[in-house]
């Protein structure tokens, strides 16, 4: 296991969050504000100028991306 810092995911539960109606299920999906900060942040680490602090705020918007995608693909597997 890698040991990593990085911002709580559930920190963006309330504001970045929410269900969309896709094909009669109800996935979660970023709001376009965190899904915007999330490719800036991956530009800037593709451009290897993140800081430390966008470091960590990478890290976790992407655990919460997989967190979401996994759920969403549960969803759908079981409709």
């Amino acid at each position: 296991m890698i040991t990593q810092t990085m911002v709580q995911p559930s920190s963006w539960i309330e504001s970045g969050v929410h269900l969309q109606q896709v094909r009669g299920l109800k996935l979660f999906k970023f709001t376009d504000e965190l899904q915007i900060r999330l490719e800036t942040l991956l530009d800037r680490k593709k451009a290897d100028t993140l800081t430390s602090e966008e470091t960590a705020e990478l890290a976790g918007i992407t655990e919460l991306d997989r967190i979401f995608t996994l759920m969403n693909a549960r969803l759908i597997a079981d409709s």
